[in-house]
């Protein structure tokens, strides 16, 4: 700059006004070049910076994605599981204790039911914080942004399972079936309790409108699950083979 100002005031000290003015329009452009250098370096590291957030985001939220896949994997076959026992228990409907063996009689009692647990961390942390702002993909912030509404809709229809579970099944297959045809067998004085508690009361159990109705709607609603937990699993694919892409990308 000092090099620069001592030609300036040597034109104008022999009133080279022409050649003066070129200088300093040249100069001014050097000076514009230099700024556009400096602030597309800027830009490269500032995208630089980025994309290695961007990343971290992409691996989080991957490794989320495969312990979810994994997850409703298993809950698939068990839903499976689930609804071919439903399904068995509806033919007992009517039948007579007699008839009835031990593995029927298991089926009819059954209230089982494990509830799956899918992770959420990552997916709920990039749509509450600005994290979202990194990612450069439209097609993978739209599948991000509705995930969470597809966990919503599969914690919500586990929840009607439940309440089906424990608000009307339980109270009527107590009310007819003795405790001792539910607990383990290892459970204390049990062999007292098989001789003299209440008898259970299979016959009126299975002719009971409100309980064929409760396990009907068992079995409607956990087909309604395993096909939630299917759209689910491949919804969780799209966007895990999108992140794998984007984790990829150059």
């Amino acid at each position: 700059m000092v090099l620069f100002r001592k030609v300036r005031k040597k034109l104008l000290y022999m009133e080279k006004f022409k050649s003066y003015f070129v200088y300093a329009l040249g100069e001014i452009l050097l000076i514009v070049i230099g700024l556009l250098i400096a602030l597309k370096i800027n830009n490269i590291n500032e995208n630089r910076k980025n994309r290695i957030v961007e990343l971290k985001i992409y691996e989080s939220l991957s490794q989320e994605l495969q312990t979810n896949l994994n997850v409703l994997d298993s809950a698939i076959v068990d839903y499976t599981k689930s609804i071919q026992n439903l399904q068995n228990t509806i033919n007992y409907f009517g039948y007579q204790p007699n008839k009835l063996t031990e593995d029927a009689k298991g089926l009819i009692v059954n209230l089982n039911y494990k509830r799956t647990i899918l992770r959420n961390e990552a997916i709920n942390s990039i749509n509450a914080t600005n994290k979202f702002e990194f990612i450069e993909s439209d097609s993978l912030k739209t599948l991000i942004a509705d995930y969470p509404n597809e966990l919503d809709s599969f914690d919500n229809q586990q929840t009607k399972i439940e309440s089906i579970i424990s608000d009307r099944l339980k109270p009527i297959i107590e009310k007819h079936i003795s405790l001792i045809e539910i607990i383990p067998k290892n459970t204390y004085n049990y062999k007292r309790l098989k001789t003299y508690g209440n008898k259970s009361n299979y016959s009126e159990l299975l002719v009971s409108r409100e309980y064929q109705n409760s396990v009907i709607d068992r079995l409607l609603q956990t087909k309604g699950q395993l096909a939630i937990a299917q759209s689910l699993r491949k919804k969780t694919m799209t966007i895990a083979t999108k992140l794998n892409e984007e984790l990829h990308r150059t």
